[in-house]
């Protein structure tokens, strides 16, 4: 089974939290910030309006608590739509 986005959506997996800090501190699961950084994982077609400046694969860095969260077959996605992306990280 496959996400397909609409129009000016994007679909991201968000990468891994940091389990430890720095300084080698090991953090707990309420302790873990979620990470702001993602890699598109399938891109919609966008509108009139919105051309879709992303590709799948890019690494993308994404508003903290944006879009949709989606479980599919075990994997954790979330739908976001072109705006909330803030930038492509090379």
């Amino acid at each position: 089974m496959t996400i397909r986005p609409l129009q000016d959506r994007v679909v991201v997996k968000m990468a891994e939290a940091e389990e430890t800090t720095a300084s080698g501190i090991i953090l707990s699961g309420s302790a873990k910030e979620k990470p702001d950084f993602a890699e598109v994982v399938e891109v919609g077609i966008g509108t009139a309006e919105i051309k879709m400046e992303v590709k799948k694969g890019d690494k993308v860095l994404i508003s903290k608590y944006s879009g949709t969260n989606v479980k599919l077959e075990g994997e954790e996605y979330i739908i976001v739509k072109m705006e909330d992306i803030l930038a492509v990280v090379d």
